[in-house]
């Protein structure tokens, strides 16, 4: 039975990559659709899970708002179709956008992407803040209107910053520094397809890290990693794993938006690069304060319970702590 499971979960995982492919490769907007309702129907049996609750919950509402956004969708499509001759084109792209933009999690369409990351496990919600955003941003990449993005990134980067300050879950703070990057992620697809793809990667990367090590440690708030009593070792792997996913010099995290920051620059959107690096300065607060428990104060006796890990994860979190360390070399060398 455990060996079906998992060829279950196999299966599924596979037509979850093939169908954001098939998205992101067809040469028209209905099989680009197809793609997405693919993808949809795949993630739904990954996050599903009959002896959680919260699960349960949180693959409804997952199916609930991308259903509705892939409708809007297809209902552009077709609208384009028919009546694109007689129709103003500045006002289709905004519309046309919009369902992309819902079903990546960005604001103002953002409300459902917290409380569902709060109702999965860590691989699922690193699948939701990372792979399931490749083909609404490819496919917004090929439409839209410049002036209505920038909007847009300037609403992300607010509310992302702004609505997680009052969070105590680790979930639900990953999630608005999801919505966060969402907003450098946009900056820069807006530029360059490649300078996107850079970004994502190294964003998936740290955040791989993060949910690797949250999963392993069994942590989901932030009060836990203060009665946890851990090496010293992993604490610092865990504070720069943060501060490098915040994007502070001189970690590997820094380096996409440093690129980001240079190219908006010398495309003269000051204010827009402004808004981008004090939101991130707000983000930075979030990580140091979840670090702040388990990495400054030191008091053995309030120390509930000891967290033991295998030699294995030990390495992975080592290996991690040197790759937020990259950045270092990396970012002296490209920027001499």
């Amino acid at each position: 039975m455990k060996f079906m499971l998992n060829s279950n979960k196999m299966f599924f995982m596979f037509i979850l990559i093939f169908s954001t492919l098939i998205s992101i490769s067809s040469n028209t907007w209905l099989g680009c659709w197809i793609g997405l309702e693919i993808n949809l129907l795949s993630f739904i049996p990954l996050i599903s899970n009959v002896n959680n609750l919260l699960s349960s919950e949180a693959s409804m509402k997952y199916f609930l708002i991308q259903s509705i956004a892939s409708i809007n969708f297809l209902f552009f499509i077709l609208f384009k179709l028919m009546l694109v001759k007689n129709f103003n084109l500045i006002y289709f792209k905004i519309l046309f956008n919009l369902p992309l933009l819902m079903k990546m999690g960005c604001a103002p369409f953002h409300f459902w992407f917290p409380n569902i990351m709060e109702g999965l496990s860590w691989m699922n919600c690193f699948i939701l803040m990372t792979w399931q955003k490749i083909s609404p941003m490819i496919l917004l990449s090929y439409y839209f209107n410049k002036n209505f993005l920038i909007l847009i990134i300037i609403i992300n980067a607010f509310i992302s910053s702004l609505s997680g300050i009052n969070q105590t879950s680790i979930r639900k703070l990953m999630a608005f520094s999801s919505i966060n990057n969402l907003s450098w992620m946009l900056s820069s697809i807006m530029i360059s397809e490649n300078l996107w793809i850079l970004y994502f990667s190294i964003y998936s990367l740290l955040s791989f890290i993060v949910c690797f090590m949250m999963f392993t440690m069994n942590m989901s708030f932030i009060n836990q990693l203060f009665f946890i009593n851990m090496k010293s070792m992993i604490k610092m792997t865990l504070f720069f794993n943060f501060l490098s996913l915040g994007g502070l010099p001189p970690f590997l995290g820094f380096f996409p938006k440093w690129m980001v920051i240079n190219f908006l620059i010398m495309n003269n959107n000051l204010i827009l690069t402004f808004i981008l690096v004090m939101t991130s300065l707000i983000m930075l607060f979030f990580y140091i304060r979840m670090t702040f428990s388990s990495f400054l104060i030191n008091y053995s006796k309030l120390k509930w319970f000891k967290f033991k890990t295998k030699n294995f994860y030990l390495f992975i979190f080592y290996i991690s702590c040197l790759i937020s360390l990259m950045g270092l070399p990396i970012s002296t060398f490209f920027y001499i």
